[in-house]
């Protein structure tokens, strides 16, 4: 059974390994090996399923997912609570194409969307989903100021960034309760991103731990297991966020995380 962890210094508990769920809602540019074809209720409830037995709580999705928010809602609804939701602001896609706007109006409006979406009244975490100039975001349209007004209203319970720099994962660090950030076998240039998050007792997820699946295409099990052993070597990360549509998978995705924390 998979362990579970306090998100840095939020009273949020969640599971070392997290099911992200963008191949729920969306199969067009998207950077993996393989294509494949938008599951249906029936397979996306099996996983959810497998997904509880392992001890897995935590889903990551996004307005920028397709339908994943819309297909995750009506399905979550009988078990709402015993889920940990992280959905994102600030990316938007549609018609094949992103569209980016992080002002404080559009993420006001994306937040009360992906409540409708989902089904809830609350959002457990909310990450803002850059496009890669992370410091103006936070420092010029200061998004983390309209993300704590909306926590204070009682809509969300954390927040933070999924940043694509240094700069911006540290200022995350800073200015929010956590940041999800980049690193696995081929990639770990954000590193220093997690030790600063662990001196300061913020939460951390982290993103294409598998490269977009790429590592396992390359030698597959022996890849998934040493790429969680190398992630989780490091303290400061509570969560591994990994996306499948094959149960299996998971539950192998998980018997690595355990034995890379045994």
């Amino acid at each position: 059974m998979i362990k579970k962890i306090q998100l840095g210094s939020t009273n949020i508990l969640v599971s070392r390994i997290g099911l992200g769920t963008v191949k729920f809602g969306r199969n067009e540019k998207v950077n993996y090996p393989q294509g494949f074809a938008l599951p249906d209720d029936k397979t996306i409830l099996h996983l959810l399923a497998q997904a509880q037995s392992l001890g897995i709580n935590l889903l990551d999705t996004a307005p920028a997912y397709g339908s994943s928010e819309e297909r995750l809602g009506p399905l979550l609804k009988t078990q709402r609570n015993s889920w940990v939701i992280s959905t994102k602001v600030g990316e938007d896609f549609k018609n094949g194409k992103s569209y980016f706007d992080f002002s404080s109006e559009a993420v006001r409006e994306s937040i009360l969307r992906s409540l409708k979406r989902l089904e809830t009244d609350y959002l457990d975490i909310v990450l803002v989903h850059s496009n890669g100039e992370d410091k103006k975001i936070i420092e010029e349209l200061h998004i983390f100021e309209t993300l704590s007004e909306i926590k204070k209203a009682g809509l969300i319970r954390a927040y933070g960034m999924s940043t694509k720099t240094v700069e911006g994962g540290m200022l995350a660090v800073d200015q929010s309760d956590l940041v999800m950030v980049m690193h696995n076998l081929i990639y770990s240039a954000e590193q220093s991103v997690i030790q600063y998050a662990h001196q300061k007792q913020k939460g951390v997820f982290i993103k294409k731990a598998l490269a977009s699946g790429h590592l396992a295409a390359l030698s597959s099990e022996d890849a998934v297991r040493d790429s969680m052993k190398f992630i989780l070597s490091e303290p400061g990360v509570s969560s591994v966020i990994v996306g499948t549509l094959n149960a299996e998978h998971l539950k192998y995705n998980a018997l690595c995380v355990e034995q890379a924390l045994s």
